[in-house]
């Protein structure tokens, strides 16, 4: 089944988004901006030399801060030009591009991993019919008793108990909900959501 992600929705409508969107990184690393928030936050989950899955790469910029930790990283994106940035910036990372909906993990060698994480909004760039699936794939990557991390904001078009109960429907634990990256408290008004899920 093919699905109809956003980020192929605002590609299609402008040829030079994954460009620009690389070159906004880009000027943000030399502007002095801390982009590493989401690489902290995984790498204090995980152990040393983890294997990590950075699901929806784009540029490997989270990624890339866990190699330069001792992590293997293995990046997965849907945009084939993000994984040729990724691959530029990052070549000890293993990166490949395809829908994390139904992209072969055991075929590619990347299982036993012991975090995965999603930066930035991946989640909510998703076709809402592959969510569950999503889901589901990135949880068969993880060793059991490994764990899950992702963040994306309210008013995307995912609302956030609807996501936690579409993690609880693939078999995850939901463990934590934050409100950022920086592990500030989740509550009724947070507009920005960090929730830690594992494998049972």
């Amino acid at each position: 089944m093919s699905f109809d992600h956003k980020w192929n929705q605002v590609r299609r409508v402008n040829p030079e988004h994954s460009a620009n969107y690389a070159e906004m990184w880009r000027k943000h690393v030399a502007a002095g901006h801390d982009i590493g928030g989401e690489a902290r936050l995984v790498n204090a989950m995980a152990p040393r030399e983890a294997r990590i899955l950075d699901a929806g790469c784009g540029t490997g910029r989270a990624g890339g801060l866990l190699i330069e930790e001792g992590h293997t990283v293995y990046g997965v994106d849907l945009d084939e030009f993000l994984i040729s940035v990724a691959e530029e910036d990052y070549p000890s990372g293993e990166w490949h591009t395809g829908d994390l909906a139904d992209f072969d993990f055991a075929g590619t060698g990347i299982d036993e991993i012991d975090v995965a994480f999603c930066a930035g909004n991946v989640l909510a760039f998703l076709d809402p019919a592959s969510r569950r699936q999503t889901l589901s794939n990135i949880k068969s990557t993880l060793k059991h008793g490994g764990r899950f991390v992702s963040g994306f904001g309210a008013g995307r078009g995912y609302d956030f108990d609807d996501f936690a109960d579409d993690l609880r429907a693939t078999g995850m634990f939901v463990d934590q909900r934050f409100s950022t990256w920086e592990l500030h408290p989740f509550d009724a008004g947070s507009d920005f959501l960090v929730l830690i899920a594992t494998r049972l």
